[in-house]
């Protein structure tokens, strides 16, 4: 019963985490927070051994909602290089506003 208590608090702060990641991704105030408090590293748990049978179908729904929001996050990585690009474009056809040169030889 331990190996499942373990399991299932792991499963518990998980699925918080990514349900956390899809208010951030809502709300860009509530994303500047969860972007703040994000500075945990995760390491994987030790110890708990197998996953009980009766917790393969929560933890398969979890990996899914996980490729689900990498997924996202790369269609928003792409928009942001997008744009960037297009910032970096018109930057790149505005004229210089100061000297250019220096005469370093007067």
């Amino acid at each position: 019963m331990a190996r499942r208590a373990g399991w299932e608090a792991l499963l518990a702060s998980l699925e918080q985490d990514a349900a956390g990641q899809a208010v951030a991704s809502a709300s860009p105030a509530a994303g500047a927070t969860a972007a703040a408090g994000a500075t945990a590293v995760w390491t994987e748990p030790t110890g708990l051994g197998p996953i009980p049978r009766e917790l393969v179908g929560r933890a398969s729904r979890l990996v899914a909602a996980q490729r689900d929001r990498m997924t996202a996050l790369e269609a928003e990585r792409s928009a942001v290089l997008e744009h960037l690009g297009a910032l970096r474009a018109v930057d790149a056809t505005r004229e210089p506003r100061g000297a250019v040169y220096l005469d370093a030889s007067a």
